[in-house]
């Protein structure tokens, strides 16, 4: 059965609040047993915070726009507490630890089955009544965590398809705690410069899929968490990350640095990484573990960005197992595979363990790199964070570097190196105090 918001009492004009229309509307499907909410086409709808209930579709379509209130109460859902009392002190680069969980909201959904966003259509975040800080690089926002565009906590049976999604404020899709998760055929196009607007955040989950998908994201495009809140909802685990498309400022996949359980069996093949900062970064800050992740099949072209505001260095691939705090006991990085993969990027592969962490049985096989300047920054030293020692460690440039690590081997390693950076990188490759390491190279 379909339910316009129209019949419901929304205007959709750009400027009215719909909220109690569009609530009443997915609560008269819901009660009914199911069917479709309908935002129609050619029409702005201006909300706060929306709550999704099971067996709902929530369709949005072509030529429609839900975008976020311009009043941040619209999203204080739960009166937990104001905005100022979350204002930010430091930036976000330096300090951004987080439990996993926001006090405000805009689609938010909790304890349900069988839910889906689709159509054609888009979802507006409405940034800019976040903004903070303003740089040319960075622009942080005025607190801290701000509002996530989807907010889905213990879901079983989640489908988004086909949106477009746009100006986030923070994490765009965060589901946590949820269950058989189907993500496909989205546009993610978030501010290149704002923190924190991750693209697609997998927290806890299990049995997810992301396919098909486009994301632009400051900060990280697809991000897979094991927040502190969500601890009761186990391991992060049984995910596919199928060709996608990923610019990011950050790391355009990431694991971490949220990492209190484990993230195990996961897959992302046939993706193109372009025009970002780190390609793929596993950062292990916390207790957890990572384990059994394959990467195949993957383009990544990256380049630095600010030095001072985005954690990285142009690096393709970097793994790093170090303490957040320094009482933290870390977990392990172990049996990670990457297989047929082509960098162009601006500095080589880092693989850094420190004293507390394990990192071992780390696999390379087939890989072609293309060491380029892009921006004429050269780092002699690499860069850790977040973490409280040592965030920066010294190190000369290299087109692989490992550190601490034990069964390293790599096989098939192509090195291409332009003639501006040739004498800078020399040696090429290093290993120190890491057992067991084989790595099989050449020049080219």
């Amino acid at each position: 059965m379909i339910y316009n918001v129209q019949d419901y009492g929304a205007v959709g004009d750009g400027s009215h609040n719909d909220s109690l229309a569009i609530q009443a509307a997915i609560d008269a499907c819901f009660s009914n047993g199911g069917g479709r909410v309908v935002l129609s086409n050619d029409h702005i709808y201006r909300s706060g915070t929306i709550i999704l209930r099971s067996n709902v579709d929530f369709h949005i379509e072509k030529r429609a726009v839900l975008k976020a209130s311009d009043d941040i109460k619209d999203f204080d859902m739960f009166s937990k507490d104001s905005a100022t009392s979350r204002e930010i002190k430091v930036p976000t680069y330096e300090n951004c630890e987080y439990r996993g969980c926001p006090s405000l909201f805009f689609l938010y959904a909790k304890d349900e089955d069988n839910i889906t966003l689709s159509g054609e259509g888009t979802i507006d975040g409405n940034e800019e009544i976040f903004y903070g800080e303003i740089t040319p690089w960075h622009i942080d926002g005025s607190f801290y965590p701000r509002v996530p565009l989807m907010f889905f906590e213990h879901v079983k049976g989640l489908n988004i398809r086909d949106l477009t999604l746009c100006k986030s404020a923070f994490w765009t899709v965060h589901p946590i705690g949820c269950e058989n998760v189907s993500i496909n055929n989205l546009f993610i196009n978030n501010n290149l410069r704002l923190a924190n607007c991750d693209g697609i955040d997998p927290d806890h989950c299990k049995d997810v899929t992301i396919s098909n998908c486009r994301i632009i994201s400051a900060d990280d495009c697809i991000v897979f968490k094991n927040t502190n809140y969500g601890s009761s909802y186990g391991p992060c685990e049984n995910i596919k990350v199928d060709n996608c498309y990923l610019t990011s400022t950050s790391a355009a996949i990431k694991f971490g640095t949220e990492s209190e359980d484990v993230f195990k069996n996961i897959t992302v093949c046939n993706c193109e990484i372009s025009d970002s900062n780190r390609g793929i970064s596993i950062q292990l800050r916390d207790n957890g573990s990572v384990e059994d992740v394959h990467f195949e099949n993957i383009n990544i072209d990256c380049h630095m960005f600010s030095q001072e505001h985005w954690w990285g260095d142009g690096e393709p691939i970097a793994l790093s197992a170090v303490a957040r705090k320094r009482d933290t006991q870390v977990g392990s990085i172990r049996n990670i595979s990457f297989k047929n993969i082509n960098c162009n990027c601006e500095n080589g592969i880092m693989i850094y363990c420190g004293n507390t962490g394990s990192i071992s049985n780390i696999s390379f096989d087939d890989i072609h790199m293309l060491l380029t300047s892009k921006t004429g920054e050269i780092r002699t030293s690499r860069d850790l964070r977040p973490c409280e020692e040592t965030p920066n460690v010294s190190s000369k440039p290299l087109c692989f570097y490992a550190y601490n690590a034990a069964n390293i081997s790599v096989k098939n390693f192509d090195i291409e190196v332009s003639q501006d950076m040739a004498e800078t990188f020399k040696p090429y490759v290093e290993a120190e105090q890491c057992p067991s390491a084989y790595i099989d190279w050449k020049l080219i």
